[in-house]
């Protein structure tokens, strides 16, 4: 059985007095949670953010990562190579969110028929 701290709600849900809210306010950002999820298995290139991301605009996927980036939950690092080279990893706060993500997978899993992996043995482990 889990354990749980005793619950006291907020009276208003806001980002700055409420945990879930804040929390909220970052993981369900439209793509945070696919980019969490696909750099959780080590660096990665915009372009492969971008391919794995099936639907999102380079814009879009500029603009998410650099958000990750200023809430200090990736970390862009740049290789002065020919062409330039930069890739996106998660911090230790960033990997603090795997949890979040790994119950995600659970539920859909569980909940939402989601058995992508189950039926692709051997599939990319980027499958959720």
């Amino acid at each position: 059985m889990m354990s749980m701290a005793a619950r006291t709600m907020n009276q208003v849900h806001e980002s700055g007095t409420c945990a879930v809210a804040a929390c909220a306010e970052i993981i369900g950002a439209k793509w945070t949670a696919l980019l969490v999820h696909d750099l959780s298995e080590g660096p990665r290139r915009f372009s492969e953010l971008e391919h794995s991301c099936s639907g999102i605009s380079p814009r879009t996927l500029a603009e998410r990562l650099r958000a990750l980036e200023q809430e200090g939950i990736v970390e862009r690092r740049s290789y002065p190579e020919s062409p330039p080279r930069v890739e996106y990893e998660l911090t230790p706060k960033g990997e603090a969110l795997l949890p979040i993500i790994d119950a995600m997978r659970e539920f859909g899993h569980s909940w939402l028929h989601c058995e992508h992996e189950d039926q692709l043995v051997g599939s990319s482990p980027n499958a959720l």
